[in-house]
């Protein structure tokens, strides 16, 4: 017997050590879910979900058609609660734009015309230049970051230079990248599709002390053309209960068309 513990001794040692390598492993995953789901959980919590964004703008949007600036009074909400206000260079708004989760309405003045219809990607992009539904829309420029619509979400979390690096990754292969730096501030968000390919990414810049969103939010196509750079002075949060802020109603004599 004794010299089969002896000859068995090796083995033994080597799974002990595999068991407790194991161990020390899981426990480094866990503490990385760990420290990523309390950096995004701070950054999701910067402007809650009773709160009320509003800022004046500057729009910034460059295409392959060109460039384009704008003056912009912006109101946000989340999920997707959305008035955008757009300032032609002199004189009144005349560009108005609610949304909310079952409708959208655009109304432009000048033309004596409302359009009314779903708040999809698709009816947005027809007046903006803005790939994105209304929900990714207001997550993005209320300082946050879509989150993937999926279950069994796992997170990675390391440092990479002063800030930290969060990854994340859903089971149907779509991916993210988080760069938080101090306090948890937003940096970097980065999209990926379901191949590893960059749809977009998005840069949060010009922190100011007072303020806990970023002072300017710029979106970057994958095509490294189109971008909309949105930055923001007079910023608000504020709790409101009443909504009517975000309801369009079309004026006597306005024509409306019913979008698809």
């Amino acid at each position: 017997m004794r010299n089969i513990y002896y000859l068995m001794r090796p083995i033994i040692i080597i799974s002990l050590l595999a068991l407790l390598a194991d161990g020390c492993v899981q426990r480094e995953i866990i503490q990385s879910e760990f420290a990523a789901q309390k950096v995004l959980m701070s950054i999701s919590s910067v402007v809650g979900e009773n709160d009320v964004l509003s800022a004046m703008t500057q729009i910034d949007v460059a295409t392959l058609n060109g460039h384009h600036t704008a003056r912009a009074a912006m109101i946000l909400k989340k999920p997707s609660y959305l008035r955008l206000e757009i300032f032609p260079p002199i004189g009144p708004p005349d560009f108005f734009l609610t949304a909310s989760p079952d409708e959208m309405r655009i109304l432009i003045p000048s033309r004596g015309e409302a359009y009314l219809g779903r708040p999809t990607s698709d009816n947005l992009a027809r007046f903006l230049p803005w790939q994105f539904n209304i929900e990714d829309v207001v997550m993005i420029f209320t300082g946050s970051y879509p989150s993937l619509k999926e279950r069994n979400i796992s997170y990675r979390s390391y440092p990479d230079g002063d800030a930290l690096r969060i990854e994340i990754r859903a089971p149907s292969g779509n991916s993210q990248i988080i760069l938080a730096g101090k306090d948890s501030r937003l940096q970097k968000f980065v999209q990926n599709d379901e191949y590893g390919k960059e749809m977009y990414h998005v840069e949060y810049e010009d922190y100011r002390p007072q303020s806990p969103v970023a002072g300017k939010i710029t979106i970057n196509m994958a095509d490294g053309v189109t971008s909309i750079c949105a930055k923001y002075s007079d910023i608000r949060i504020e709790k409101v209960t009443d909504m009517s802020i975000f309801e369009l109603p079309v004026p006597t004599g306005v024509k409306s068309i019913i979008l698809n």
